[in-house]
């Protein structure tokens, strides 16, 4: 309890002490019963007032008082609320939170290695690696979609292996493009028995 609630339980059970002990002595001085009408006339207003006028007054209560000041998103939009639906929202923010990789459920995880995994062949040095990567991960997400275990659907498709390969051709022949055209021209030197003259 913070301190203008602990004060006010004391003045209550103060309260009730007196009451009790006037009742069980007889007597109670005018300003006890002037108290006692007093709160119960301000109970029974606070059971008039709906719920909803209560958390609007102290909503606004704690505006007055500050609560509200310095919040994490204040004037901000809030994160990840218009994206649409998906319902693996919160294991995703999990595992984005926490930094998890490589557990969860099969199915976002072939999605995330399905989203990955062209840069992975592109490390690669043969067709025969990229074959046997191409082929160990279409035959997971089969394995997956045969699963009973429940959760998230899996709607990550098996890749062809010959399609795969000619990307992984292309991808490698534009990039030793790009490294051809951005190494720089050596310049032409004459030899040392030409320079002398």
């Amino acid at each position: 309890m913070d301190g203008r609630g602990a004060e006010q339980y004391r003045r209550r059970m103060e309260r009730a002490a007196r009451m009790r002990a006037a009742a069980a002595g007889g007597g109670l001085d005018e300003a006890d019963v002037e108290q006692a009408a007093a709160e119960d006339e301000l109970q029974h207003k606070r059971r008039k007032v709906d719920d909803a006028a209560k958390a609007d007054y102290l909503v606004r209560d704690a505006m007055a008082r500050g609560d509200f000041d310095n919040l994490k998103y204040a004037g901000k939009p809030i994160p990840n609320l218009g994206d649409g639906h998906d319902p693996d929202w919160w294991i995703k923010g999990l595992m984005q939170r926490e930094n998890v990789t490589g557990l969860g459920p099969q199915a976002i995880l072939l999605r995330t290695e399905d989203a990955e995994l062209d840069a992975r062949l592109d490390t690669r040095w043969t067709e025969r690696q990229v074959r046997e990567i191409v082929e160990d991960f279409n035959a997971r997400v089969i394995d997956a979609r045969r699963q009973l275990e429940g959760g998230p659907p899996v709607i990550t498709q098996p890749r062809e292996v010959e399609r795969e390969v000619q990307r992984w051709r292309d991808r490698k022949a534009a990039a030793a493009e790009n490294e051809a055209a951005a190494a720089p021209v050596p310049e032409q030197r004459r030899p040392w028995w030409k320079r002398r003259r």
